[in-house]
């Protein structure tokens, strides 16, 4: 007498997912050497000086983030994230992440970070490429505003999408501080590119108007921080996006 045993579909199904996420769920593929004079950087932070801004506060600049082939990703304007394009010149300072420091859930219950539920529901990924796209059509639907919504508002969505480092409090000051902090610069003339403005400006401010222009770089600078420093710790609604 023979058994027909049926496996209903829908478990069948699960079973077909389970292997799947089992076959991706600690696969990262190899990424290739950075190359700064092809400006590739696989998973990387870059920042580069902004025109004006820089000028007067060179701690200020502009962000992106990097596919893990090395393409940049950058929000610079309403509606618009470039691909393979930075703005405002070529990458200054750069930082590569651990993609094994990120989060790539296969389901639920393959969270391998502590806010998990908070995690799924924000929008997890199953590889860096993806979690970036994701972002990027978040991003392609806002609009640009360098005090409440800008290149660093984009990071820090990425970054909070791959759960990076174990957390999903990236945010304006943060992103920012990281690449500023630990961030490497690409070669000397990065570094002369992103400070001699400042001190050209510095110089002439000085000789024309001595230290009364001083105080008023000062003082832009201290608005500068204090303004995003109250928007992100305090008054988080002032810069949501």
């Amino acid at each position: 007498m023979a058994l027909n045993i049926h496996v209903p579909i829908g478990r069948h199904s699960d079973l077909e997912d389970m292997r799947t996420a089992a076959m991706i769920k600690h696969e990262l593929w190899p990424l290739d050497e950075i190359d700064t004079k092809k400006e590739k950087f696989p998973c990387c932070l870059v920042w580069t000086p902004l025109p004006v801004v820089s000028w007067l506060a060179p701690f200020i600049g502009h962000v992106g983030i990097c596919r893990e082939d090395g393409v940049i990703l950058d929000f610079s304007g309403s509606n618009l994230v470039n691909v393979d394009d930075f703005s405002f010149g070529s990458v200054a300072r750069y930082l590569q992440l651990d993609r094994q420091e990120c989060c790539f859930p296969p389901n639920l219950s393959g969270h391998t970070c502590k806010p998990g539920y908070k995690h799924s529901e924000f929008g997890t990924a199953h590889t860096w490429d993806e979690a970036l796209q994701s972002s990027v059509r978040t991003f392609e639907h806002k609009t640009y505003n360098l005090f409440t919504c800008n290149c660093h508002s984009f990071v820090a969505n990425c970054l909070n999408r791959l759960c990076c480092g174990g957390t999903m409090d990236w945010n304006m000051i943060n992103v920012a501080g990281l690449v500023l902090f630990k961030g490497q610069w690409v070669n000397k003339m990065s570094v002369v590119r992103s400070f001699l403005p400042f001190g050209l400006v510095l110089s002439l401010g000085v000789t024309l108007a001595g230290w009364p222009f001083i105080i008023g770089l000062l003082s832009f600078s201290v608005l500068i921080v204090g303004w995003f420093l109250l928007g992100t710790y305090c008054f988080r609604s002032l810069l949501e996006c």
